[in-house]
């Protein structure tokens, strides 16, 4: 629904060969960014949803095998963006697009609906008394 060639533009070149860890792509921490918004997760949790969530992985364009970003990495990233006066004009642009279309976006909700096994206990008989 949204689309990227205006966002890149605006973000510009932002990662490049050097020494540290592994650099991301601008867009791919920009999409990373946004599900933390929608969802209304913290980068500590966005970080973890990254690692588990296919929905999230494929949003973000990462394959299964592919690292991703941890917090400090968003974190980072975010601050670049508002200390170069980005942010806002990016998530502008993103809400643009999204009101041409008719669109709205409200905040997520993650639930996680996982099967545990557990130890099956009759309840317990009244005492006599």
């Amino acid at each position: 629904m949204i689309d990227w060639v205006p966002i890149k533009a605006l973000l510009g070149q932002r990662s490049g060969p050097g020494r540290g860890n592994i650099s991301y792509p601008a867009e791919a921490l920009l999409r990373c960014l946004l599900l933390g918004v929608w969802n209304n997760l913290s980068d500590p949790a966005l970080e973890a949803q990254l690692r588990d969530r296919l929905s999230f992985r494929r949003f973000a364009g990462f394959s299964l095998s592919d690292r991703t970003p941890d917090h400090s990495t968003l974190w980072r990233f975010r601050e670049e963006l508002t200390c170069d006066g980005l942010i806002d004009r990016v998530f502008d642009e993103i809400t643009r697009q999204l009101e041409q279309k008719g669109l709205i976006v409200k905040r997520g909700t993650l639930i996680d609906a996982s099967f545990m096994q557990a130890a099956a206990r009759p309840p317990a008989k009244p005492k006599k008394g």
